[in-house]
């Protein structure tokens, strides 16, 4: 039987404590490192943490980045990509030179060194809150705002304000979660959320196919 949610294994993430996660919400998640298990799975989370491209890298060198674009554009797969995988699925980075999976667009871009005579200290690390910009097909719960954990020294800048899905404070505004047709993004760490994050866990693993 295959699995709720399956999750992208390319050597760049927290698997463990997603897939741990989603146990607690009484949902199955397998790990894979297979492309042609991405190509059929039912729902994909992309995670990541460390440089852009050294992920991205490692998404093409194994094929998975290949997979994961085919099936969120070919097949319709809901796909969820969380903190370094929410700047995957977007065109690009400050922090690279390599093009992302181009799911969404636009970039990521670095919070600033000062905000007016203020410094700002990055990365932006800790709880922050959220506000909905939009209803969300994939996480409801976004609309009632909510408190995650953050740790990421680059923001996801959309290139349509539309696709935003919730909107952050940290000495800027900043894009925290995008959504556009099948595919949302998640900047901070919904398995590190407590009650928030495995609500929003829950639901993207329960969400229509």
């Amino acid at each position: 039987m295959t699995a709720d949610v399956t999750i992208v294994d390319y050597g760049v993430g927290n698997l463990g404590s997603l897939r741990n996660a989603l146990a607690k919400v009484g949902r199955s998640a397998e790990v894979t490192s297979d492309p042609d298990a991405v190509r059929t799975a039912r729902r994909l989370i992309l995670p990541g943490v460390g440089s852009f491209d050294h992920a991205v890298e490692r998404l093409s060198a194994s094929g998975l980045g290949a997979a994961v674009t085919d099936a969120a554009r070919v097949q319709g797969t809901p796909v969820a990509g969380v903190c370094l995988g929410m700047q995957l699925i977007m065109d690009g980075s400050d922090e690279g030179q390599l093009p992302g999976l181009g799911l969404i667009p636009g970039r990521a871009v670095r919070f600033p060194a000062e905000v007016g005579d203020s410094r700002l200290l990055v990365p932006h690390m800790g709880w922050t809150t959220t506000v909905a910009a939009k209803p969300s097909r994939f996480a409801p719960s976004l609309a009632e705002g909510g408190r995650f954990y953050f740790v990421h020294s680059y923001a996801v800048a959309p290139a349509h304000d539309d696709d935003v899905l919730t909107w952050s404070d940290y000495g800027i505004r900043f894009a925290s979660s995008v959504e556009r047709d099948n595919v949302i993004g998640i900047q901070f760490h919904p398995e590190k959320s407590h009650r928030y994050g495995l609500t929003l866990l829950g639901e993207f693993a329960s969400a229509e196919v």
